[in-house]
């Protein structure tokens, strides 16, 4: 592989920001839940870099690039049914064994979402601003010959913010980046992300004790689906240190006696497994961004109690709305 830009490159990283830039000077993206990749092309050779700079390709053999010389920055996706991101089914893919990988590559292909350039033929394109960068970009990619199976896509990009506030409610949030901003490999600068806020009102089923003794670490967090069985979908922590400690009594005359096991969070296997167990009547609203194969991929952060809500009314349906 011959190319101007050579693995590896760290990415270019966005701070977070509570909304979207208004004004001129940026342009706007949906916010991708993938792997973040950079590709490395070199005609028929591929490289995948990821995020913190260890090779992708042998995980995802079904991508295929155009031929041409250049590198791409931009997300791997998997999309399910009607269409949603399934973040779930990327995991599944970073697995030892050539067989499976080979198997999910035909029953879950991937599909490589570009949205920077960062060099093209013999040039370097990472002091350009991000303008120049997005139009070589869409040029690159509408002009490379024997386009043949390709798996790229090129991502939406708007500069009006007010077209971008869909992305907030239907997608995963925005990325913003300021048009004149360079590319810096590993920094926080020129770009910011605004991840999609969702509300749910959830039935706490269990709490998982803290590391300190009789102090609460966790609310495990439950919906009804359809069948009228309460599923566990997550967990919500954070808390302060008196509110670990007061909500120890609050949660004691719910106690059904029994222990809960399985972990909601599935992306951290070395949590304790154990829970305590509710009854199901008290109702929390939480605030959360991620969700995939019905579940809450991160915690979430307490909104409020509510009293007022009927447990058997926080149904699965919320995390689909």
């Amino acid at each position: 592989m011959a190319l101007a830009l050579e693995p590896p490159v760290a990415p270019q990283l966005a701070r977070p920001r509570a909304t979207v830039p208004d004004g001129g000077g940026w342009a706007h993206e949906p916010k991708w839940d993938g792997f973040r990749t950079l590709a490395f092309v070199d005609d028929e050779e591929v490289y995948l870099q990821s995020r913190n700079g260890k090779p992708m390709r042998r995980y995802f053999p079904e991508l295929q690039f155009p031929r041409g010389r250049y590198v791409l920055d931009g997300e791997i996706v998997i999309f399910g049914a009607e269409g949603r991101q399934e973040f779930d089914l990327l995991g599944q893919r970073v697995h030892p064994a050539e067989s499976r990988i080979a198997r999910l590559s035909v029953e879950t292909p991937a599909r490589f979402i570009a949205f920077d350039l960062l060099s093209r033929e013999d040039e370097i394109l990472l002091e350009l601003g991000f303008a120049q960068r997005r139009a070589a970009l869409e040029g690159l990619l509408g002009s490379l010959p024997d386009p043949g199976p390709a798996t790229v896509d090129l991502t939406p990009s708007t500069t009006d913010a007010g077209e971008a506030e869909p992305w907030l409610r239907g997608a995963e949030g925005v990325v913003s980046k300021q048009l004149a901003a360079p590319y810096r490999p590993g920094e926080r600068t020129g770009m910011v992300k605004v991840k999609r806020v969702r509300t749910i009102d959830a039935v706490v089923t269990g709490w998982r004790p803290g590391k300190e003794e009789s102090t609460v670490g966790s609310l495990i967090l439950g919906l009804y689906d359809d069948s009228q069985e309460l599923r566990v979908v997550g967990h919500t922590s954070g808390f302060k240190a008196r509110e670990k400690r007061e909500l120890v009594g609050r949660l004691v005359p719910f106690e059904t006696g029994e222990r809960g096991r399985g972990d909601p969070s599935r992306w951290n296997n070395a949590r304790e497994l154990e829970w305590v167990v509710l009854r199901p009547e008290l109702v929390v609203e939480v605030s959360f961004d991620h969700v995939s194969d019905g579940r809450i991929r991160h915690g979430t952060k307490i909104v409020r109690w509510r009293e007022d809500k009927d447990p058997r009314d926080c149904k699965l349906e919320q995390l689909d709305a």
